[in-house]
């Protein structure tokens, strides 16, 4: 039986706060990957969320697909950057039962590191085992110890899903600057918060997915228009920061959202999903004055 075939006893989970929102996670990507129509195919995910002994639809109401959508979308560009570069450290912060590594090939040459919170990484070993190419780092991701597991002079692509809208400005200023030192070229992916969502979870009365669930406290919501200026200041150097449109495989949703994304007062209020490359102005002269990298100016 392959590992993304295997099966599980049923297991209870007692998890509270952020590390519960894993499972809130999990039910979308499962749902969607159980589909005839899905654009997830996720067999590990599946078999993980049959295991659990948890009532989703009664924390997390139906199923809505977007951390599918999600997924998808930072499957694709980390597809991409394996594919031009087979040395690559894959970067999953705040990884929770994320199943991507299962989802992507990757030669043994790649190397994934996945950082997240002591009880989320036990919780992630109930159903994932870390080896050497795979390694779990039990710490908070503001803890940039983590980094020491990071070999040098190898390319790096830093992930992060649902994980900085949990973070002060105050907590991920100095996170992003201590990425952008240390991992020099590095992409970094991440989704973020509009800035009504986030309000809305800070409310006396918070936000509440449902009757029975109350979402944890989501600090950091940014305007789209916000994102370079602010990162830039946070970093220390001017970035450039790339929009990933968000696309729904079917509803009223596959063809809103593109068509949102044209009206620019309308798509700042939007969440979104991002990319950026930790560029000095040093490394961008360094870069096109030689001829052969130049490709690496442009083909993010």
């Amino acid at each position: 039986m392959s590992t993304s075939q295997q099966q599980y006893h049923s297991q209870a989970l007692n998890l509270t706060d952020v590390p519960e929102t894993m499972l809130w996670t999990l039910h979308n990507r499962a749902s969607e990957a159980l589909r005839n129509d899905g654009c997830l195919h996720d067999p590990k995910c599946v078999s993980i969320y049959r295991a659990i002994d948890y009532d989703y639809v009664r924390s997390f109401g139906k199923p809505d697909g977007s951390h599918a959508v999600r997924s998808q979308l930072f499957d694709k560009k980390v597809r991409r950057f394996i594919r031009k570069r087979p040395h690559a450290v894959i970067i999953n912060l705040g990884d929770g039962l994320e199943t991507q590594q299962f989802r992507i090939y990757h030669p043994d040459t790649v190397l994934w590191l996945s950082i997240d919170l002591p009880e989320a990484i036990a919780v992630r070993e109930r159903f994932i085992s870390p080896d050497a190419q795979h390694r779990h780092i039990a710490k908070s991701v503001l803890d940039t110890s983590w980094f020491t597991a990071v070999p040098k002079a190898r390319p790096v692509f830093i992930n992060a899903q649902g994980l900085f809208m949990y973070f002060t400005p105050e907590q991920l200023q100095p996170l992003f600057k201590a990425m952008a030192e240390r991992f020099e070229g590095a992409t970094l992916m991440f989704d973020y918060l509009n800035t009504y969502l986030s309000r809305r979870t800070m409310s006396p009365r918070g936000w509440m997915k449902t009757a029975h669930y109350q979402t944890p406290l989501m600090p950091w919501g940014i305007r789209r228009n916000e994102l370079q200026p602010t990162l830039s200041e946070w970093i220390g150097y001017p970035i450039i920061v790339h929009n990933v449109t968000f696309l729904f495989p079917r509803g009223i949703r596959r063809y809103l959202i593109p068509l949102l994304e044209h009206i620019p007062p309308v798509r700042d209020r939007m969440p979104g999903v991002c990319w950026l490359r930790f560029n000095p102005p040093v490394l961008i002269n360094r870069v096109i004055e030689s001829p052969s990298n130049s490709v690496e100016v442009s083909e993010e």
